[in-house]
């Protein structure tokens, strides 16, 4: 009990004074016009670096990703079909799959998925 306590005392201490030396010497003291502008082959730029871009389209493409992510979860269901108990195996992909459906309905049913008004 007392060793690993110990150990965690240690561990705690090694990882705070690496993020410490860390924050310490990745200081960028220096501040130059140059280096804080972006490059644009050598000239000043035209505008601003920092464009706008549509909310919805990051919307969409989270809800890609989430969607995508929840898929390759179903995956490893096609895999394990003759090693697992049909109906736990059933019970696992439907219910997942209604999950699915059920987010799928929720978004669209807010309008996150109307790409135009």
């Amino acid at each position: 009990m007392i060793l690993s306590f110990i150990l965690s005392l240690m561990i705690f201490i090694i990882a705070a004074v690496v993020m410490i030396l860390s924050s310490i010497l990745a200081k960028k003291t220096i501040t130059d016009r140059e280096k804080n502008s972006p490059f644009e082959c050598g000239f000043d730029p035209k505008g601003s670096a920092r464009l706008p871009f549509s909310l919805r389209f990051f919307l969409i493409a989270v809800i890609f990703l989430i969607f995508d992510v929840e898929i390759t979860l179903l995956l490893p269901l096609a895999s394990i079909i003759n090693t697992a108990n049909i109906n736990t195996w059933m019970f696992t992909g439907i219910f997942f799959l209604i999950i699915l459906l059920l987010g799928l309905y929720h978004e669209w049913d807010q309008g996150a998925l109307e790409w135009a008004d």
